[in-house]
């Protein structure tokens, strides 16, 4: 029976062939999912995929993209947006 923390189905299991000639049970965390737009759900270009652990070791530059809404809209649901607050804004004059 293998430990408790390896029961886990939020782990990969892949059979190896070791050099004994039997095959091993190798458990490796799964892939966190890619980053979506919050309006499109549309995958976001410029956002690391990884494991939270992982993307702390970045830089904040390489965690984001450097714009209004950065890592939280796509490009096009941005400029949507802005289209919008600038109409909005003309018609307030």
């Amino acid at each position: 029976m293998v430990r408790g923390m390896y029961r886990s189905r939020s782990l990969k299991r892949k059979y190896t062939r070791v050099p004994g000639g039997e095959s091993v049970l190798h458990y490796k965390r799964k892939k966190t999912a890619h980053h979506k737009c919050a309006e499109c759900g549309s995958l976001l270009n410029g956002v690391p995929r990884g494991n939270p652990h992982e993307i702390s070791k970045f830089a904040k530059s390489e965690k984001t993209v450097s714009r209004p809404y950065g890592g939280y809209l796509c490009h096009s649901c941005l400029k949507r947006l802005m289209l919008t607050k600038a109409r909005a804004e003309m018609d307030k004059q």
